[in-house]
Order: C-alpha cells, then sequence, then structure tokens
C-alpha cells in the first residue's frame, strides 16, 4: 500500500508499520464502532432497500470526507495518480461493494450477530490467500485455520438444516473472502498517499457501486419514502458517521500504517460487540450453533492472529 511518491513509502517496513499510541486508538474505534454497525444495518434493512440504503451510506460518508481532508490538508491531497485512483476503486468495490453490500442484502434474513460472526472468518481467508502467493504459514496458524473451519460449519449448521436462511449464510461468507481479497490488496497496492483520500475514493467507488447493483436489482420500483421507520433513519445516519467516515476511515489508515495481523484483531473483537448488542437490543436468539460455532471461531481467529503477531 506504499506509494512512490511519498517520502514515507522511502521508510524502512519496520518504521512505516510501527504500532503506536494512535494505532491503539484507530483500532479501538474499529473494535467497538464496527462491532456495532451490524446492529445498525440490521435495522436500517427492516424497512429500506439494502445496495441503495448501503451505497447512499457510502457515498454520504465519502464526500464528507472528502471534504474535511480538503479543509484539513488542502486541495493537493486530494490528488492522485491514475494508477492510485484504480487501485483505490478496485479495493474500493472489493470492501465496500462486495465485503459490505454482501452482509447488508445477508442482513434482510439472519440475524446480525450471526452475520458478524461469519465475518469474523476474514483472517482465516487472509492465511489462506497469504499461502496461495507462496507465505508459509507456521504450523499453529495452519491449526487455527483449520479450527475456525470447523466453526464455520457449526455456524452454517442452521442454514443447512433450515432453521435460518441458507442463502443469507451463504452471502455473508462471501463477503468475508471478498473483505479478505480487498484487505490483501489494500496492503500491497499502491494508494494514495494520504489514506484519508484513499479511504474517501474507496468509499465512493464502492457506495457508487452498491447505487448500481441496487438499481439493477430494482430496488427503487419499491421505494417508499413514507414507510421508512424514524429508526432505519437513524441508524443510517448512525452508520455514515460512526461506521463509515469514523471506523472505515481508521480500517483503511490502519492499514497502511499497521501490521496487517494487529488489524486483523478486529476480527475476534467486532463479534462479540455484535452478539452482545443484537441480544440486548434486537432480542436476537443465542442458539446453541451460534454460541459453540462462534465460540470456536474466535478463539480459532485468536490462535491465528497471536501466532502471526509473535512470528
Amino acid at each position: 500500500m506504499r506509494t512512490s511518491e511519498t517520502a514515507e513509502s522511502k521508510q524502512p517496513q519496520s518504521a512505516a508499520r510501527k504500532v503506536t499510541g494512535a494505532v491503539w486508538v484507530a483500532l479501538a474505534l474499529v473494535y467497538v464502532l464496527w462491532g456495532s454497525t451490524y446492529l445498525g444495518i440490521r435495522v436500517v434493512v427492516r424497512t429500506m432497500p439494502p445496495f441503495l440504503s448501503a451505497g447512499t451510506r457510502f457515498i454520504a460518508a465519502g464526500l464528507l470526507l472528502l471534504g474535511l481532508v480538503a479543509w484539513r490538508y488542502g486541495p493537493a491531497a486530494l490528488r492522485a495518480t491514475r494508477a492510485q485512483a484504480g487501485a483505490a476503486v478496485l479495493v474500493g468495490l472489493l470492501l465496500v461493494l462486495g465485503g459490505n453490500g454482501l452482509v447488508v442484502l445477508a442482513e434482510t434474513s439472519i440475524p446480525s450477530g450471526l452475520a458478524a460472526l461469519l465475518v469474523a472468518a476474514v483472517p482465516m481467508w487472509l492465511v489462506v490467500l497469504r499461502s496461495a502467493t507462496g507465505d508459509r504459514p507456521a504450523l499453529p496458524t495452519v491449526g487455527g485455520v483449520l479450527l475456525g473451519f470447523a466453526g464455520l460449519a457449526v455456524l452454517t449448521g442452521p442454514g443447512i438444516s433450515g432453521a435460518v436462511r441458507l442463502w443469507g449464510v451463504l452471502l455473508v461468507l462471501t463477503a468475508s473472502v471478498l473483505w479478505s481479497l480487498g484487505s490483501f490488496a489494500a496492503s500491497k497496492l499502491s494508494l494514495p498517499g494520504n489514506p484519508f483520500t484513499g479511504s474517501a475514493y474507496q468509499m465512493l467507488a464502492g457506495g457508487t457501486g452498491g447505487i448500481l447493483v441496487g438499481l439493477l436489482r430494482g430496488e427503487h420500483r419499491a421505494m417508499d419514502w413514507a414507510g421508512y421507520s424514524t429508526a432505519s433513519w437513524l441508524a443510517l445516519g448512525y452508520l455514515i458517521v460512526f461506521g463509515s467516515l469514523v471506523a472505515f476511515t481508521a480500517y483503511a489508515w490502519l492499514l497502511q500504517r499497521a501490521p496487517l495481523s494487529l488489524v486483523a484483531t478486529y476480527a475476534y473483537v467486532n463479534p462479540v460487540v455484535a452478539v452482545a448488542l443484537g441480544a440486548l437490543i434486537l432480542d436476537e436468539a443465542l442458539t446453541v450453533p451460534i454460541l459453540v460455532g462462534g465460540a470456536i471461531v474466535v478463539v480459532a481467529v485468536c490462535v491465528i492472529v497471536s501466532t502471526e503477531r509473535r512470528g
């Protein structure tokens, strides 16, 4: 994710990826705010169309962020080469349209806590992607991945048995793969030198993609402004400001400033927050497969991330 035009890119990798206080603050924001977004998404899609609402969320957040960057750093900070802009569009489509958009669609049929637990598979897919590019993971990491897949099997059991809609489960699993691809690509590609500029372009690209998909699905034909609940509007506003503008920007910044294995720790904190909020606020059932499968996945992710950090 380094660029040849910035002085920072000339620093050694260890210096560029040093774990500072700012990194921990950004991680805390991602931990808590992203954990709550699953709840927010579930409330939004109760009355609003999935892709159109998600696209609106990220376009609004992207425009707000561009304005803040121009105000804070000057218009020059918005510049990007053609290669950098293309990379931002690609990462945005993978993260926002694929990773987030499919989760939003899935939450029209499955509980928010289950969606969060399935997304926790991201570090597992990252290990698989790294292995496919020639990296040899440590034996404990491989064990963590295998344990994690066992946990996913338990979580998907209710979908296979018909207790929840299987297509929603499969959508979230696909979303976690696409999010992993986007995160992996973001750590390798040359993106705009200002990480907030890159984050804004990613949100705009993914948000635009979401609007187009929503139109292709015909979501606009069923739009009913009077039928959108106050709770959905408030949840959408929360997602724009805190889920996208704050948390997504913090995540994009972390991908450029912190070790990828440390960034991935959000994957075992978010599900705990999401499951707790879903049960407390939306009265989502804590079934045996969710509790057991979720616990297995969280433990597996802990093993993977702790092993990777020691390495």
